[in-house]
């Protein structure tokens, strides 16, 4: 190996490194595989029912009750039931919105309204010089929001990632909520589940592409610990 082989190898695997990192933490933040089986399973099981018989007591009923399962199991199993529970209010909204106004449509609309207000917010914060997948990822990274002020590479990283969140949020809605007014329950339905996966996923593959690219995220929590640590020495030193 030559001294011009090193440097090459060192920076091929501290770019693997960063993409690990990367990945690792689009994974817990994102929940996974797992927390896509488990955003999709509820509101297809509802409209799977709804399409055979047309009963919309029953589809809620399920659909609620496959949400509580999967947060049983991860509490049986101790993992983390943050994603399982956030699609159980967000099912528990649904049922509570169709039951009162007697139309299975409805199951789907607080959903819908989620997604166009999150995909307004991950375009307004991003305008206001905050991108909201920095404040997610920011403490998945352990970096906080030091990228804003003292990383300026991955700020912009998380600008185009924000502004790729949110466009494909707003698309998706512009489809939905026209299917709304127009659709029957079980086409909209179907068009939700066909909607969930393949959006979310591209959206994720392009936050790895950009933060793949940026610079390292600043470990705040490393600093901190370090500067506890000069400030026991130079203690020590003094007495």
């Amino acid at each position: 190996m030559t001294s011009l082989d090193k440097p090459t190898e060192d920076t091929e695997d501290a770019a693997r490194d960063a993409r690990a990192v990367t990945e690792a933490a689009l994974f817990e933040a994102f929940g996974g595989v797992r927390g896509m089986v488990e955003t999709v399973l509820p509101g297809l099981l509802f409209v799977t029912i709804y399409t055979i018989n047309k009963d919309l007591h029953l589809s809620a009923i399920a659909a609620l009750g496959v949400s509580l399962l999967l947060v049983v199991v991860r509490l049986v199993k101790r993992d983390t039931v943050k994603h399982a529970f956030s699609g159980v209010f967000g099912v528990a909204f649904g049922v509570v919105f169709a039951m009162m106004t007697g139309n299975a449509k409805d199951f789907y609309l607080p959903g819908m309204l989620y997604t166009l207000g999150l995909g307004l917010a991950y375009i307004i914060t991003t305008l206001c010089g905050v991108p909201l997948i920095g404040l997610i990822l920011g403490p998945v990274f352990k970096e906080n929001l030091s990228w804003r002020t003292r990383n300026p590479g991955r700020k912009k990283a998380y600008a185009k990632a924000s502004w790729a969140w949110g466009l494909i949020l707003l698309a998706k809605c512009a489809i939905l909520f026209p299917l709304y007014w127009w659709a029957n329950t079980a086409q909209l339905g179907w068009v939700l589940v066909a909607l969930k996966i393949p959006p979310f996923l591209l959206a994720v593959w392009l936050t790895w592409v950009f933060l793949a690219k940026a610079p390292a995220p600043i470990d705040v929590f490393a600093e901190m610990e370090a500067e506890e640590k000069a400030r026991e020495s130079v203690g020590r030193s003094a007495e």
